[in-house]
Parts: structure tokens; sequence; C-alpha cells
């Protein structure tokens, strides 16, 4: 039984995800934390009986791994930790610095480590899709990526939505730091051929919404994905834990999971 720990456990993603591994097999939730001053800090969990604490390095000490879907700001630190105790770690925030990427690619050295900015099996199974089509279609079609998210996110492009932005500049032998047009304001010019776009709605409560379009000029293809809550991204966490604990060392993705 590989034990699960749980950061930011009452979150959205922390109960959807204390819900998902309830019901999986081989996995056994044994901590969560929240932050310092949270009601239930020092208490269990009345209906799974899991102890919660607001000391991440107790997480790490008590899980065989863990779970991070914590907003951006400490995966760097997390990532030192995982691997200083080799615990295997899985995140799922998105909004990730550079520094974030290189301390969870150092930790990766000694302990398996899994990144991804959804764990949603059908947005990856997406955005294998989106890579063969760029691939098929080439740069006179204009790709452009439309996303809408809840009021509350924080960060923009979402994830998803670059990694669908990567996804097709792979397709076109590229990357989408050569390839990403700039935001678009006020009086922009006319679209450069070969970019790719990006739009971000925010409103209400949507889970997420992601189409790529890929634009000639004559025809238009629309690939989209749409989450109607939140359990299908635990759903999908809960698959990749259950991956991850049996890897070596490394650094894996969903695709990986998929054999995508």
């Amino acid at each position: 039984m590989v034990k699960i720990g749980i950061l930011g456990c009452m979150g959205r993603m922390g109960q959807a995800l204390t819900v998902a591994i309830s019901e999986a097999s081989g996995l056994s939730l044994v901590i969560g934390s929240e932050r310092a001053g949270h009601a239930l800090i020092g208490k269990t969990s009345v209906k799974y009986g899991t102890p919660i604490t607001d000391k991440v390095a107790v997480v790490f000490d008590a899980a065989d791994l863990v779970i991070d879907f914590t907003p951006p700001g400490n995966t760097a630190a997390h990532a030192k930790m995982a691997a200083d105790k080799k615990t295997n770690l899985l995140v799922g925030t998105t909004g990730l610095s550079s520094h974030d990427d290189t301390m969870l690619t150092k930790a990766a050295e000694k302990t398996a480590i899994m990144q991804d900015g959804n764990y949603s099996l059908g947005v990856n199974v997406l955005m294998s899709l989106v890579r063969e089509a760029a691939a098929r279609l080439g740069t006179d079609w204009d790709a452009e990526i439309l996303e809408m998210h809840h009021r509350q996110k924080i960060d923009a492009p979402s994830g998803t939505a670059l990694m669908l932005g990567e996804a097709v500049a792979d397709g076109r032998g590229s990357s989408l730091s050569v390839l990403r047009a700039p935001m678009r304001e006020g009086v922009t010019g006319e679209r450069k051929m070969g970019t790719v776009g990006f739009a971000s709605l925010r409103g209400g409560s949507v889970v997420g919404e992601h189409s790529v379009i890929l634009a000639s000029g004559s025809e238009t293809i629309t690939l989209s994905h749409r989450a109607e809550n939140r359990g299908l991204f635990a759903d999908g966490a809960v698959r990749a834990a259950q991956w991850l604990a049996e890897q070596p060392s490394g650094r894996y993705s969903m695709q990986d999971v998929l054999g995508l």
C-alpha cells in the first residue's frame, strides 16, 4: 500500500483528491497539510480519519508519495524536500517559475517527480491530437488557443493552454518560446504567420475550457475540451500516482503515464 500525503488537503483540489484516493486501490491517505492557523490543524478529518498538520516536512516524512496542487510560490521548496527525504512528488501547481522547474529537475535525480499542468486524461489525449494536427497542417495555418476558467484563477494563460501551445510548437518542430505571439491590445498590426496566439477568459465558476483553433484561408479546425468537475483532475492524478509509485528516480508527465 502506497502511503499518500496531500499538501493543501482542505482546498478544492485537496478535497477532490481525498475522495479519489479513498476509492482507489493500492493507495492510502495517511496525512494532509494546511496553512498555519487553519481550524483543523492538529485535528483529524472526521470523514476520512486523516491527521492534518501545518508542517510540510511532517507530510514528507510520513508519506511515500506527496501530492501538491497548492498555489505557486512553494514548489521549489517542496522539490528540495522531496529530494532530501527521497519522497516521490506529484505536482499539479501551474504558473511555475524557471527556478521551480530547475529544482524539480534536480530533485528528479534522487526521487520520482511528476509535474504536469493538467492531469485530465482527455486533455492529454487532446495534446496528442493537437501535436499531430499541427505537424500535418503546417505553419500557414494560424494557431490560436482560447481558455476560460473561474474568476479565482490567478495565472494566465492557464498551464493547460501553455501545454497545448507547446504541443502546436512541437508539431511544427519548434518551441513555444520561439513561436508564442505577444498578448494583443491596441493596434497590433497583422498577425505574424506561424505564431501561436493565446486568449484568456475569467468568470463565474468555470472549471476549465480549452480550444485550439487552427485556421487557414479557407477552413478552420477546432479541437476542444471541457472539464465538467474537478473530480476528473483528481481521478487523473490518482492514476498518475499509482503509476509514479512504481517508477525509478526521474522526471515524468501524464504523457508518460498514457504512453503518448
